[in-house]
């Protein structure tokens, strides 16, 4: 569970850090025999930052702690 835990808190700092995903893809527009004519087109896809980051960070510090606990016990 501690390891679990790590990996939540850096992903948690993670989406703090680069707070969405941007990405570029060709859509095709028109096509007709040869003739194709594309366009790009730009996506971003963002998430809420408290909500999905400190979600994860307060988890993450949960499940560590947690840990921390049982195995002195």
């Amino acid at each position: 569970m501690k390891t679990i835990g790590i990996i939540l808190i850096i992903l948690g700092i993670g989406v703090f850090i680069f707070q969405g995903i941007r990405s570029t893809r060709k859509e095709k527009v028109l096509d007709i025999g040869p003739v194709e004519i594309t366009k790009q087109v730009e996506r971003s896809d963002s998430w809420q930052l408290y909500a999905g980051g400190g979600i994860a960070v307060v988890a993450g510090l949960i499940l560590v702690l947690a840990g921390k606990r049982k195995g002195t016990a």
